[in-house]
């Protein structure tokens, strides 16, 4: 570990790094950092699993809901393209989705990105085997009743999200969500090792989750969730789930990845020469659509945007002294990645511990303050 008295501002934020390795808060981590279009910091630290070899940055893991924003963007892509608009009924684009005249029916293409499209939940939340089959989880969602009307609230669509997205992709361009995100966001950036679900024909080689239960934490909490974190790192160590293709949970990448990915965004839409979206796109993608006191699936304070979260509320996770014009989304219990088009930082955290929302969101704003404070006057 660096010396505590360096003056080298990548080195104080390994520090801050390798000291949550060191302390056991998970068993490997990968964290990278864009200062403008300049990657400076790309480390990794600690195991592949509880027993696997040492971890590298370009060892792939779970990004869990880090993989909704990445869905998203394939939306937007498609709006820049006058495919369709964010106003736009999802059953003009999809109208098996609901009957005419329902009230599910009022659910817009801006309401499935911004969780407000009334359909927090669905069987399939429970029943991961269905995950891979992708014209039955078409047809759950076809058959929900709307929890609330479309538009009038926000709850978190965990799953829902990603169905809704990745059908409406699919539906509008012709191409699966998975193929659309390589071919028009994964490839363009260079996100080699970035993808929605395992690829067919690639290896299982990403990194080995493991669940940090009651006598394993750093602390204890009321807020903890007891006996779903190991349950949860079982179910994504599976093979069969990390091949599906679920846009809401089952991307698989590195943090240098996705640091690129945010750092394009906080710049505009633009990095090295390669345009993902427009500057205005990214402002509409990124802007507030729903703020609520209390979510109605998390229970707490949270800012959407149209496939983003926006900071602003003591339970996001990208620093203590974020500027609520930062976006990003956070991921089971392990993962974050936000960009700040304020000072041009960009950050991504990804670990393959899951714990409870507590510890998850005191070690990532502790990362993102450390990320501020040696970068952020640079």
């Amino acid at each position: 570990m660096d010396s505590p008295f360096t003056t080298d501002p990548a080195a104080r934020v390994r520090q801050v790094f390798e000291s949550h390795v060191a302390a056991g808060l998970h068993h490997g981590a990968q964290l990278a950092v864009y200062d403008g279009a300049d990657l400076v910091l790309d480390c990794a630290a600690g195991t592949v699993g509880p027993d696997g070899p040492e971890t590298t940055t370009d060892r792939r893991h779970v990004l869990f809901s880090c993989t909704k924003p990445y869905a998203g963007v394939c939306l937007h892509h498609l709006v820049e393209r006058g495919r369709l608009d964010y106003d736009d009924p999802v059953r003009d684009h999809w109208p098996e989705f609901a009957a005419a005249g329902s009230e599910k029916a009022a659910a817009t293409v801006r309401h499935a990105l911004s969780h407000q499209a009334g359909l927090p939940r669905s069987p399939l939340d429970d029943d991961p085997t269905r995950w891979t089959d992708w014209d039955a989880a078409v047809s759950a969602m076809e058959a929900l009743d709307t929890a609330f009307r479309p538009g009038s609230t926000a709850a978190y669509h965990a799953l829902t999200y990603g169905f809704l997205v990745g059908e409406l992709v699919r539906r509008v361009s012709g191409r699966p969500v998975d193929a659309y995100a390589r071919e028009h966001v994964f490839e363009p950036l260079g996100m080699a090792d970035t993808s929605i679900g395992l690829p067919a024909d690639d290896p299982d080689d990403v990194a080995t989750l493991a669940g940090f239960e009651a006598g394993e934490r750093c602390r204890e909490s009321a807020a903890g969730l007891s006996g779903t974190a190991a349950e949860a790192a079982a179910l994504f160590n599976r093979e069969s789930v990390r091949r599906a293709v679920v846009p809401a949970a089952t991307g698989v990448g590195t943090a240098r990845d996705m640091a690129r990915f945010y750092a394009c965004l906080a710049n505009g839409g633009e990095l090295d020469g390669v345009c993902l979206l427009d500057a205005d796109t990214v402002d509409e993608a990124t802007s507030v659509q729903a703020e609520v006191e209390r979510d109605g699936t998390m229970g707490v304070p949270r800012r959407y945007a149209l496939g983003f979260e926006r900071a602003g509320t003591a339970w996001d996770k990208y620093g203590t002294v974020a500027p609520r014009a930062t976006f990003g989304h956070g991921g089971l219990g392990s993962i974050v990645g936000w960009g700040d088009p304020e000072s041009g930082l960009a950050m991504a955290y990804v670990t393959n511990g899951i714990r409870d929302e507590v510890e998850h969101a005191m070690r990532a704003n502790a990362m993102a303050d450390a990320v501020r404070t040696a970068f952020g006057s640079s």
